[in-house]
């Protein structure tokens, strides 16, 4: 299982893409038809549901706003783990965070997504 390419494409090719055609066509790549997204306040379950839950996430971020990777996922077993931070190019974080999935089939079954805490 190559946990570093599924779960960089799912930053990049997910949360990454602001074009809800192309998000919704790299979900059906990368998901499994029954998958589910838990953000710490949303749940989704299905294609059409990640995807809303994607597009309202992203409508609260500026538009030059990028996901990337802190360091290549790892995983064993069925679980991947991806850290990640979001910001502007160049810029500095404003959020980080650890994708974790459960993948079976080579397809993301369900994804947790945890928030560091912050200072404030």
């Amino acid at each position: 299982m190559d946990f570093e390419t599924l779960m960089q494409a799912n930053l990049d090719l997910v949360f990454g893409e602001r074009d809800p055609r192309r998000r919704i066509a790299a979900i059906r790549k990368i998901y499994d038809a029954d998958a589910e997204l838990h953000e710490p306040q949303r749940s989704a379950r299905g294609h059409e549901a990640i995807s809303q839950a994607v597009e309202d996430l992203l409508a609260h971020l500026p538009p030059d706003f990028r996901f990337t990777a802190v360091r290549p996922a790892t995983g064993h077993n069925g679980l991947g783990r991806l850290q990640w931070r979001a910001g502007p190019p160049g810029g500095p974080a404003a959020v980080t965070g650890t994708d974790v999935a459960h993948v079976k089939g080579g397809l993301i079954q369900v994804l947790h997504v945890f928030l560091d805490q912050t200072d404030a």
